[in-house]
Parts: structure tokens; C-alpha cells; sequence
């Protein structure tokens, strides 16, 4: 049996009707720019999350970099990131003009540490940017308490985290902002790439809106220097579509999930740690071996596909050379990324291919 890492074709072939009626819909509607479907998935998307504004942009790293910069952090600011991300979560602080700085993560759970978090607090820093990696809410209550008590930003990094909550509240209505990404693997994905920021902060949202269309709000109006970062009428319309099956399908994910945390338990790897607060949406299920590279040769000939999230701590990439921190710099980021393993998970995963995934690795040489 092939069991494939994610089956995008699936979901789109489970929503075919309500993909191709949004497909028709738009093209019916010759509007395909910042137009009623755009406006409809931010008003939607806003209420499901639990924030009073959204607004939708090109791409996760854009939602990134515009939140921090709608907060006029830009050069000689500080932001703090977590060691252990996707360098997307780094990259929009830097081009916001402002300096990443990394801390380590709790070591059970892969988040940003909270109580690393005021050590890293110079006179410089600005904001602190958590992330929900993979699918986990960071601990918020905490990195809350230091970001107030320092007057920081806080912009959660919710981009794998569609759906998950916090002491019952979802992610991205908890801190000052929360940048998503709809990248098509995402929880809430559309068929290319787009992007939003949520925010209770009205006038964060209305210098969002301006610095996405080219700093306009009237046309050919400009009241600052813009972008172009926006997100389209079809991707609207198809997150439209999907929207109201996220929580069946973060649903679905869970059952998964919870299968292999209860069979995998005496393989030896280590598994996901989900604390008590946590309702993760399982993004990605992330096991951790000193030999991630053998076990995934050995899936692979059982034809189970694997990816490594990811394989090159930012601070490690040349991209962020210039910042001069040595090997050993983030001694436990660095051990996550030579160590972690992604098993397949996804709502369109039958029965039978989540028993060959639990098979094969049960089958794994400790």
C-alpha cells in the first residue's frame, strides 16, 4: 500500500461540488480583486476565530511582516522568535527591517519557552511572534504575562494552526494580532498561495488594508509607501467553501492522531506532548529519533512518504549568516531539527493506510 505524506486531491475531490460552485461563481462575477468574496471569508474567518477584523493577504510570510510593520515595528527594533520554525516566522521580522532573536523552546512541546522568553528582552526589543507549531498552541497565559510586563507586541504565528485552541479560546484572537498562512498542506488551505491577519485592533486592521493594496484605501489615493499583497477573489472563495468543514476535518486529524499516539507508545520514538491546556489540530504528528533518517528509509520501503519539518534550524540557513551565531548557539533548536520525523496525517487518510503507517514503524529496529 502507497500512503502518500498528504493527499491534496482528495479533499478537493470530498468538496467538488462546493469547489466548483465558488470556481463558477467567480468567474461568473468578472470581480477578481478585493471584491465581495474576499470580503466574505474575512468577515467568516473572523467570526471563527473569535477576533472582530481579518484581512486577507498574498501569503503567510506577507502576514507576517505586514502585522509587525502595521505596528511600526521596523529598523533597529528587536523581535523575538523561537529557535525552532519555519524560516517564514524569521523572514517577516526582517522585512519589517527589524532584527529576529531567537529563543529556545520548551523542550516537551517544541513552543517558545516562556520563561526564556524576558531574558532575551533587551532595551530594543519590540514584539515576541510564538508559534503554534504544528498544529499546538504555544502556553499564551505566560508569554502574555512578560510581553505585557514589557510592553511588547505580541503576533501569534498561527499558520499551522487553523482551529486549535487555548484554554478553550482558539488561537489567533489571544495576542495583539496572528498571522496565517492558506497554503494549499495547510489545515485551511486554498489551491495556491494566500494569507491573513486577525486582530481585535481596528486601526491595526485599517493600516493593514492600506499597506496591502499599494498604501491605498481610495484609488489612485496613496497615503504611504504599499504593497501589493493581496488575496484574490477564487482562493477567497474556495477558503469560503472549505471553511465549514475544518473542524470535522481538524476532527478527523485528532482520531489520527490519537491512534498512533496510544499504538506507537512502545516503539521507543518520542512522541508529541499535548498539555492539558492544548486542543492542537495535528497540522503535522512529529516523532523524534536519534535516527530520523534510517526510520524514514524504512517507511519508505513499506511506501509510507515522510518529510523532515524541518531539517535546517533558521539561524544555521546562509540567509541568516550575517547575524553571526555559531554552532551550539541553540543547542536544544538544533537537536529538534537533527532529530524530528513527520508521519503522515490528514482528513482523507482511510482506515487501512493509518494501519500500514503504524505497522511499518512498529516494525522499525529500536
Amino acid at each position: 500500500m502507497r500512503v502518500p505524506f498528504l493527499d491534496l486531491g482528495l479533499a478537493s475531490q470530498e468538496l467538488q461540488a462546493e469547489i466548483s460552485a465558488a470556481l463558477t461563481r467567480v468567474v461568473g462575477s468578472g470581480w477578481y480583486v478585493l471584491g465581495p468574496e474576499v470580503e466574505g471569508f474575512e468577515r467568516e474567518f473572523a467570526e471563527y476565530v473569535g477576533a472582530r477584523h481579518c484581512v486577507g493577504l498574498g501569503n503567510g510570510l506577507d502576514a507576517v511582516h505586514l502585522a509587525l510593520r502595521a505596528a511600526g515595528i521596523g529598523p533597529g527594533d528587536e523581535v523575538i522568535v523561537p529557535g525552532n520554525t519555519f524560516i517564514a516566522t524569521w523572514l517577516g521580522v526582517s522585512y519589517a527591517g527589524a532584527t529576529p532573536v531567537p529563543v529556545e523552546p520548551d523542550p516537551r512541546t517544541y513552543n517558545l519557552d516562556p520563561e526564556r522568553i524576558a531574558a532575551a528582552v533587551t532595551a530594543r526589543t519590540r514584539a515576541v511572534v510564538p508559534v503554534h507549531l504544528y498544529g499546538q498552541p504555544a502556553e499564551m497565559d505566560a508569554i502574555l504575562e512578560v510581553a505585557r510586563a514589557h510592553e511588547l507586541f505580541v503576533l501569534e504565528d498561527a499558520a499551522q494552526a487553523h482551529g486549535a485552541r487555548y484554554r478553550g479560546r482558539r488561537v489567533g484572537a489571544i495576542g495583539d494580532a496572528a498571522a496565517w498562512s492558506f497554503y494549499p498542506g495547510k489545515n485551511l488551505g486554498a489551491l495556491g498561495d494566500g494569507g491573513a491577519v486577525t486582530t481585535d485592533d481596528g486601526e491595526l486592521a485599517d493600516r493593514l488594508r492600506r499597506l496591502r493594496n499599494y498604501g491605498s484605501r481610495v484609488k489612485y489615493v496613496h497615503e504611504v509607501m504599499g504593497f501589493n499583497s493581496r488575496l484574490d477573489e477564487l482562493q477567497a472563495a474556495l477558503l469560503r467553501a472549505k471553511l465549514p468543514h475544518l473542524d470535522e476535518w481538524n476532527e478527523r486529524r485528532r482520531r489520527i492522531a490519537a491512534l498512533y499516539l496510544r499504538e506507537l507508545a512502545a516503539t521507543g520514538l518520542l512522541l508529541p506532548h499535548v498539555p492539558s491546556c492544548a486542543e492542537p489540530v495535528w497540522h503535522l504528528f512529529v516523532v523524534r529519533t536519534e535516527r530520523p533518517e534510517e526510520l524514514q528509509r524504512h517507511l519508505e520501503r513499506s511506501g509510507i512518504a515522510t518529510l523532515i519539518h524541518y531539517p535546517i534550524p533558521p539561524h544555521r540557513q546562509d540567509a541568516y549568516r550575517h547575524l553571526h551565531l555559531p554552532e551550539q548557539t541553540l543547542p536544544m533548536s538544533e537537536a529538534i531539527h537533527r532529530e524530528v520525523l513527520s508521519l503522515p496525517i490528514g482528513p482523507q487518510m482511510s482506515p487501512d493506510q493509518v494501519a500500514a503507517v503504524v505497522d511499518a514503524v512498529q516494525t522499525f529496529p529500536r
